[in-house]
């Protein structure tokens, strides 16, 4: 966000905060994109703030309720308060259980394991959810509208529009659909007492267990068990191709995106094997 709309969804955040009774003197931010993740102190809550109408946090918390009290490993909804949307000056805040981490890396295999549970959980829960095809459609939608991603270099626009075709069609009813959560990446799961956890729910939707997996490091995704191998490099592609579409699109607030969508496409060009996110990552970041 920028600064004026920053200082506006942290002001919204606290006003619902200390609406429910509980004592807010400092809001740090942890998370600063397309939306906002707040620590409040000294009462412990995680806020997490999106513009109306861009977020579907009613979805989420509904979804997260269902996950807990099946005892998936999920992040909590915040117990001293009713489990709603608030809705204050064009905002909607969500309220969660903020987890002090305990590590700064979850093992690859807590994490497999940890996403086995969540996936399990899922194939129990009530609602109605997107296909994972219709993310696939948005990043179309951004790739051929120049008006939408302006900065995209029309020989890249032709490239990248050409591989989400050809992929949309590749996985398109391929494998055994389930609720997924979309993005299960390592910026999702948190290292804490209870084991990991994963969070930002938003993104759930239907589609195939390898969808998920094309999010986790290789490492990660080799400790999970029965996965269709060639599916998984199938959306390996996919997710590299999604992501840079993402960067690209003129609303993106991911921080240094270009360099992000540039690395990503330099990425799909270089062809197999498909990097995971995590390693497109250190690329940017460096040494």
């Amino acid at each position: 966000m920028d600064r004026p709309d920053l200082e506006r969804a942290t002001d919204a955040a606290t006003a619902v905060v200390r609406s429910v009774g509980l004592p807010v003197d400092v809001a740090t931010v942890l998370h600063d994109s397309n939306k906002l993740a707040l620590r409040l102190e000294p009462c412990g809550v995680l806020a997490r703030v999106a513009p109306v109408g861009h977020e579907v946090a009613r979805m989420e918390v509904g979804l997260a309720g269902q996950l807990a009290r099946a005892g998936s490993p999920v992040g909590a909804l915040e117990p001293r308060v009713a489990p709603r949307v608030h809705v204050r000056d064009g905002f909607a805040v969500t309220l969660w259980v903020y987890y002090e981490p305990v590590a700064p890396v979850v093992p690859p295999d807590d994490y497999a394991r940890a996403l086995e549970r969540l996936h399990a959980g899922m194939r129990g829960v009530e609602g109605r959810f997107p296909r994972f095809t219709e993310r696939i459609a948005e990043a179309e939608r951004i790739v051929a509208d120049p008006a939408l991603s302006p900065a995209l270099p029309d020989v890249e626009r032709r490239f990248l529009g050409d591989r989400l075709r050809r992929l949309h069609e590749a996985v398109d009813g391929a494998g055994r659909e389930q609720v997924l959560h979309g993005e299960p990446h390592p910026g999702n799961v948190l290292s804490t007492q209870d084991g990991p956890l994963f969070i930002d729910l938003e993104t759930c939707c239907r589609g195939p267990v390898e969808f998920d997996l094309a999010h986790v490091p290789d490492e990660v995704s080799g400790h999970y068990r029965g996965v269709d191998r060639g599916l998984l490099d199938r959306c390996r592609e996919l997710v590299l191709a999604m992501v840079a579409a993402w960067r690209w699109d003129r609303e993106d607030q991911f921080p240094d995106g270009p360099r992000f969508g540039e690395e990503l496409l330099r990425a799909l060009r270089a062809g197999p094997p498909w990097p995971t996110l995590d390693a497109v990552v250190r690329r940017v970041a460096g040494p």
